[in-house]
Parts: structure tokens; C-alpha cells; sequence
């Protein structure tokens, strides 16, 4: 199926209503009833032109950041007045947090990590990834708590996230958001070539 100035891939299946999908890969799916016409599908597709150029816009414009992002790694410089911010505003904000938990902790390190945003030893010393200041301060808020909810349970059972959500009770939106958004973020902090 071939439209204006974008291609259309149509999937047929047992379901009972039209839908449209666009992909990251900036793909147009439209999903229909095994038995439809394909003038019903391209009434609706037509009808749902503007929606449709709006989305590819949106989508394009998505990738076109998530890649600049992406290119753009991060001097030693810059990596290294993130960890001297970072070692200003974590501490604050652990100390505020651990009252409200009612828990205690150790040292607090900033290192520049590839892989984790934070940790907690058995001893209770907290660690922290300087690249959690180029995040919301709401996922950042989300890694403290974690890791000082750590200080109650040292696992993730249900236990372990009730405390956390006592805290923070839209912790699960918070966590999303570094789930989707943490990768690109963490391919900043590689080496300049």
C-alpha cells in the first residue's frame, strides 16, 4: 500500500478494529480484520492523514536527538565538572532522604561508571554515577532513594520496593524514564576519540 510520500505496511489478523502504529524506525503499520476491504482501509488511512504526518514528524525528530546524543561524548573536562557538581548536590540530597527512611549510611563516592547509576555496599558506603546530574532530578531523587531503601533490604524483593514506594509513590514513571532514556545517556561517557 502505497500513500503520498510514506509507504504503508498492512498486517491482517483476527482482530476486530483498525489501528495505526508508527515504529522508532519510522515505519507505518496499519493493522486490519483479515476480511476488510482495502478501500475501508485506505478511507481510514486517508482520514487519518494528519495524524499520521504529525507522528512521523514527532518520531524523526525523536531519533534525530536520541542520535545527537548519542555522537556527543563527553571531554574528561566535562566529565569531571559533573563529578565535582555532583559531590555538592548528592550528599544534600542523601542526607534529606535518609531522614525521611530513617536510615544511616557511609561514605558517599562519585565515580564516572559505564554501567551502574548507584550502589550500596553491606556496609552501607553509597556510590553514585556522575552522569545521573545530566537526568531529570526526579530520576535522580529515584536513584538516591533506591539505594538508601537498600539500607532496609539489601535485595529487590516486594519488601524492598514497598519502601520505596512509601517515599517516592511514582517511583515505577521515575524508573521508567531511566530505563528508556539511561542507555543513551550512559553512551555519553566514553572515550573522546
Amino acid at each position: 500500500m502505497d500513500h503520498t510520500d510514506y509507504e504503508i505496511t498492512l498486517i491482517r489478523s483476527r482482530r476486530k478494529s483498525l489501528a495505526i502504529e508508527i515504529t522508532p524506525e519510522l515505519q507505518v503499520v496499519v493493522r486490519a480484520p483479515a476480511r476488510m476491504p482495502v478501500r475501508e482501509i485506505n478511507a481510514f488511512v486517508q482520514e487519518k492523514d494528519d495524524w499520521i504526518h504529525a507522528h512521523l514528524q514527532q518520531m524523526a525528530e525523536k531519533k534525530r536527538l536520541q542520535e545527537q546524543y548519542r555522537e556527543q561524548a563527553l571531554s574528561k573536562e566535562e566529565l569531571q565538572e559533573l563529578a565535582t557538581q555532583a559531590m555538592k548536590l548528592i550528599p544534600q540530597k542523601v542526607h534529606y532522604y535518609a531522614q525521611i527512611i530513617g536510615v544511616t549510611y557511609g561514605r558517599i563516592t562519585i565515580r564516572n561508571q559505564r554501567t551502574r547509576w548507584g550502589s550500596c555496599s553491606g556496609k552501607g558506603n553509597l556510590n553514585f554515577n556522575c552522569l545521573l546530574l545530566l537526568m531529570p532530578e526526579e530520576v535522580l531523587d529515584y536513584v538516591v532513594v533506591h539505594e538508601l531503601c537498600h539500607r532496609k533490604e539489601m535485595n529487590h524483593s516486594a519488601r524492598f520496593w514497598e519502601e520505596v514506594e512509601k517515599i517516592l509513590p511514582d517511583y515505577r514513571q521515575r524508573r521508567k524514564w531511566l530505563k528508556d532514556n539511561g542507555g543513551r545517556i550512559m553512551d555519553r561517557n566514553r572515550p573522546v576519540s
